[in-house]
C-alpha cells in the first residue's frame, strides 16, 4: 500500500477504483465494503484508492463538539487498511476550504482530475461538498459527463457498518472486550508512549508503565483491569508518504492493564498503567501498542494499600490463567 498525506502528492491513475470515508475501526462492516472495492479493481484491471481525512471532519465542522471518540488512531487505521489489501491510501487534511466545494467542484477537482476515478463505490447515504449537498444521485448525474461508474453499497451493508461501530463503542464503554473484538475482528488497541509515573506500583510489587495515549480523541475503555497483549516499539510509529511498511515490535509481551483514577490512593486523574508479566526491562519513552483481549474486573476502592496489593495478586493469577487457557 502507498500512502499520500495530501491529494497534491497523488499522481492521477488511469483506472482508479475509489471509496471515501473515515473507516474508523476498519471493523467487520467496513471489511465487507473493502472486499467489494478489491474485487471490483481485480475484475476491471484497476487499482484501489481509499480517500480518508485527518483530522476527522467533525473536529473542523464542529470544533466546539468534544464528544468524538475514535476507535482507531491514524496509525492503527493505516495498519488495518494495509491488511485489507488497499493499493493507495490518501490521508488528506480536512479543512474548511475543502468542505465548501460544491458537489460538482468536488467531483471534477477531486475524484476526476486528482484521482482519475473510473469506478466509485459509495454508500446510499454518503454526502459530500458544501452543506453536504452532494449524494449518490449527484454522482450518477455526472458519471456520463466525467466517464466513471457508480456502484452503490446496499443499505443493509451500510446499516451493518453503523451497527458495528455502535456495538464496538458501547461494548468498550462497558468493558465488554469480547463483543467489541468480535465486531472489530481483532483486539481493540491503545497506542501510547511510556512516561514517568509516581512509581507506587513498585512499592507494592507490581511496577507499571504509565501510558500517554497519542490520540486525544481516542475512545478509552471502561475503568478496570484487563488482560492485554503488548507490542513494544522503540519509538512512535509515524505515517509517512510512500510505500507503507508495517512497524515491527522489538518484543511482544503479556500483561495486565489498569485504567482508572486509583481511588485507593485518592488520585482524581485518569491513569492507564501496564504491568508486563515476567518482564524486567526499562520501558521509559518506549511506545506500546496495548491490545485488550479480556476484561478482568471493574475499578474499585480498597481500604489500604495492603488490600489493593492482595487484589492485584488475584488479578495477576486471573490474567495468567486466561493466557494459559487461551493458548491451549
Amino acid at each position: 500500500m502507498k500512502i499520500y498525506r495530501s491529494l497534491d502528492e497523488f499522481e492521477r491513475l488511469p483506472n482508479a477504483v475509489v471509496t471515501i470515508g473515515t473507516f474508523d475501526g476498519v471493523h467487520v462492516g467496513h471489511q465487507r465494503i473493502l472486499s467489494k472495492l478489491v474485487e471490483t479493481a481485480k475484475s476491471t484491471g484497476g487499482e484501489t484508492v481509499l480517500l480518508t481525512f485527518f483530522p476527522h471532519p467533525r473536529l473542523i465542522i464542529n470544533p466546539d463538539d468534544d464528544s468524538l471518540r475514535l476507535i482507531n488512531d491514524i496509525e492503527e487505521k493505516t495498519h488495518r487498511l494495509a491488511l485489507a489489501g488497499i493499493d493507495h491510501l490518501i490521508i488528506t487534511p480536512f479543512t474548511r476550504d475543502f468542505s465548501i466545494q460544491t458537489p460538482e467542484e468536488y467531483i471534477s477537482n477531486v475524484l476526476v482530475d486528482k484521482i482519475g476515478t473510473k469506478s466509485i463505490i459509495i454508500g446510499y447515504d454518503h454526502h459530500f461538498g458544501k452543506d453536504r449537498a452532494g449524494n449518490i444521485q449527484e454522482l450518477t448525474k455526472y458519471c456520463n459527463i466525467f466517464d466513471f461508474r457508480v456502484s452503490e453499497i446496499p443499505k443493509q451493508d451500510i446499516d451493518d457498518v453503523a451497527v458495528s461501530s455502535t456495538r464496538i463503542r458501547e461494548s468498550l464503554i462497558k468493558g465488554d472486550t469480547e463483543t467489541a473484538n468480535k465486531y472489530l475482528d481483532y483486539p481493540f488497541e491503545l497506542t501510547g508512549t511510556v512516561v514517568k509515573g509516581d512509581q507506587i506500583g513498585r512499592t507494592i510489587g507490581f511496577p507499571t508503565a504509565n501510558l500517554n495515549v497519542h490520540e486525544s480523541h481516542k475512545l478509552i475503555p471502561a475503568y478496570g483491569i484487563y488482560a492485554v497483549e503488548v507490542e513494544i516499539y522503540p519509538r512512535v510509529p509515524s505515517i509517512e508518504s510512500g510505500p507503507y511498511i508495517s512497524p515491527q515490535p522489538e518484543r511482544v509481551a503479556q500483561g495486565m492493564c489498569y485504567i482508572g483514577t486509583r481511588p485507593t490512593i485518592d488520585d482524581m486523574s485518569r491513569k492507564i498503567e501496564v504491568n508486563l508479566l515476567d518482564f524486567k526491562d526499562d520501558l521509559y519513552k518506549k511506545t506500546l501498542r496495548v491490545r485488550f483481549v479480556h476484561f478482568v474486573r471493574h475499578d474499585q476502592w480498597f481500604e489500604s494499600l495492603e488490600e489493593l496489593q492482595a487484589q492485584i495478586q488475584l488479578d495477576e493469577e486471573s490474567v495468567r490463567t486466561y493466557f494459559e487457557q487461551s493458548s491451549r
